[in-house]
């Protein structure tokens, strides 16, 4: 009788089945195939070929933000994580197993830099989880478009294209973006549409971004720099005074650089030149209205009309006003006459003249006040060789420190005067050329050279020697006359004589003539006399010319001869 053959124990199996996996390999940490069993409330039951099934979360088997579509029956792959649990129970997950596949997938495809498709489906710090068919990435904000996005949440949850910057499977990291994919694409599409354009061609576009310098266009897929210098001949302050973000512009392609794939556009291009022409429009001399639109150190310059402007130097700003700065004579916006001075249409350049608009003051002074005249007005500064007087029409005038006073010059002739005090005096000379006036104060003086004759003038020096005649007294001294039509001036009590009994004004009389010695001048340049100080002058002389100290002469008698000679001298 045959013996029966041994029944199999669970050892058996077991080795049975190790050995049907290939060389007794485990199923631990493998990706394996398995059927559905069953399917209870959200789990799948599901048999590897184990002693026991395990179960798997539906959610496993479904896409982000989708339903599983699972029935018994499927083969599925999950990864078998432990052959049995404290339960008995496989430990199987179909997550692991699909990223386990995705990164098999991926590696491959990033070492060909291919992209890969992926569904952005939450948010972490600094950025965004990326479901790539199993494994997950992380997209960086700055990552997801070519500009920063607001709102990400239209992209969210849709298939989408995107490039593996970097990942390392041991520690389970992968980074992609979604921005290096649009930037290609977008430089393909730069590529073709620059190659259909050139240079001259008209073209609409729709202003996508302003800056302080200028306006990015939209080409159709291409960007075109429209500077602020080419919005239009005029003078525009900031591109957001004629354009605004969403115009559609029509411009003109002015260069494109094929290797930079930058293009420059215009829109003043599209218009008639106001330059053209410009020397015959504004003939040089020829007077025009136009606004001041900008002001600087150097000048101001004024607008002619759109497109046309010119430069009013500083130095042509005024005949009078010199170092002020043009801010303080115009101000911006402000509509002022100019005359044309220069043209350069090459360089597209106009001088521009503000003074040259009104009458010349110097000239319009000359016509008023012929030399010889009397002008008044007010001193505005002393200089350390005159006097500067303002006049009419916003002019000066200068007193030259010999022409303050007769017989005084230097510091003690400009002491006579001060800042803002009013005053009289003579046109000497006018240069209009030389924007000059040349006053004078002492030939308003009687004795003067005006009206007197040039030696009684000369007598009047200081120091001098000159014939008075009484013409009042006081108890304070004599009013007195030089000459028979000279100045007038004084004689103080104290300096009628230089004995007591001499000081005395009653001793003379109205009409008396004698000589006294010119001393100086009062602030209102009247000259003051000195009998006692003309003896002193004498008696010096005397001495030095007449006596010594061995010659045994007394006071007496050289005075005696000091008069002689001088009686015999006259």
């Amino acid at each position: 009788m045959a013996t029966a053959a041994p029944t199999p124990t669970r050892d058996d199996f077991a080795a049975m089945l190790n050995e049907s996996l290939g060389q007794g390999e485990g199923f631990e940490g493998r990706v394996v195939k398995g059927t559905v069993t069953a399917i209870e409330n959200d789990m799948a039951v599901i048999d590897v070929g184990l002693k026991s099934e395990g179960r798997v979360a539906l959610r496993e088997f479904a896409a982000p933000g989708q339903k599983a579509e699972l029935k018994v029956g499927d083969e599925v792959e999950v990864y078998v994580d432990r052959v049995e649990n404290v339960h008995g129970e496989a430990m199987l997950s179909r997550d692991r197993a699909r990223r386990e596949a995705a990164w098999d997938k991926l590696e491959a495809e990033f070492s060909t830099t291919s992209r890969v498709e992926g569904v952005i489906f939450g948010r972490v710090k600094g950025g965004f989880t990326v479901d790539l068919n199993g494994a997950v990435a992380f997209l960086p904000g700055s990552q997801v478009d070519i500009r920063p996005v607001r709102d990400v949440t239209p992209l969210m949850d849709i298939p989408q294209p995107f490039q593996i910057l970097k990942m390392d499977r041991r520690r389970g990291n992968i980074v992609v973006s979604r921005r290096a994919v649009l930037e290609e694409t977008r430089a393909e599409q730069r590529t073709g549409l620059i190659q259909s354009l050139h240079e001259g061609q008209i073209i609409e576009g729709i202003v996508k971004n302003i800056t302080d310098y200028g306006a990015f266009v939209d080409l159709g897929g291409i960007d075109g720099l429209l500077h602020v210098t080419d919005l239009s001949y005029k003078r525009v302050g900031h591109p957001s005074e004629m354009i605004n973000i969403g115009d559609t512009v029509r411009v003109q392609i002015i260069r494109i650089n094929r290797e930079t794939q930058r293009i420059s556009l215009g829109m003043k291009q599209l218009e008639s030149d106001p330059w053209g022409g410009a020397a015959a429009k504004y003939p040089i001399g020829g007077k025009f209205t136009g606004r001041v639109t900008n002001i600087t150190e150097y000048g101001a310059f004024v607008e002619l009309e759109p497109g046309i402007e010119g430069l009013v130097h500083v130095s042509e700003m005024s005949w009078t006003k010199k170092n002020v700065h043009p801010g303080k004579i115009v101000s911006t916006s402000q509509e002022v006459d100019v005359v044309i001075l220069e043209v350069d249409e090459d360089k597209r350049r106009i001088s521009l003249g503000l003074k040259q608009a009104i009458n010349n003051p110097w000239d319009s002074f000359a016509e008023q006040h012929p030399i010889g005249s009397t002008v008044e007005g007010e001193v505005k500064n002393a200089t350390e060789f005159g006097l500067f007087i303002g006049l009419d029409g916003d002019v000066d005038g200068m007193v030259h420190m010999s022409d303050i006073a007769w017989g005084v010059t230097g510091e003690e002739a400009l002491a006579l005067h001060h800042k803002g005090e009013t005053v009289q005096a003579v046109v000497l000379d006018i240069d209009a050329e030389k924007e000059r006036i040349s006053l004078g104060m002492k030939q308003l003086e009687r004795g003067g050279v005006s009206t007197a004759s040039p030696d009684a003038a000369g007598r009047l020096n200081k120091n001098a020697i000159v014939t008075v005649t009484v013409m009042a007294t006081g108890d304070g001294g004599l009013d007195v006359q030089a000459g028979d039509d000279g100045a007038v001036g004084f004689i103080k009590r104290s300096d009628l004589g230089r004995d007591r009994d001499e000081q005395r004004p009653e001793r003379f009389q109205v009409g008396q003539k004698f000589d006294a010695m010119v001393i100086g001048f009062d602030r209102s340049k009247k000259p003051n006399f000195s009998i006692k100080a003309m003896q002193i002058a004498e008696e010096k002389h005397a001495v030095a010319q007449y006596g010594s100290s061995d010659s045994g002469a007394s006071l007496g008698d050289i005075l005696g001869e000091a008069l002689k000679a001088r009686n015999e001298n006259r």
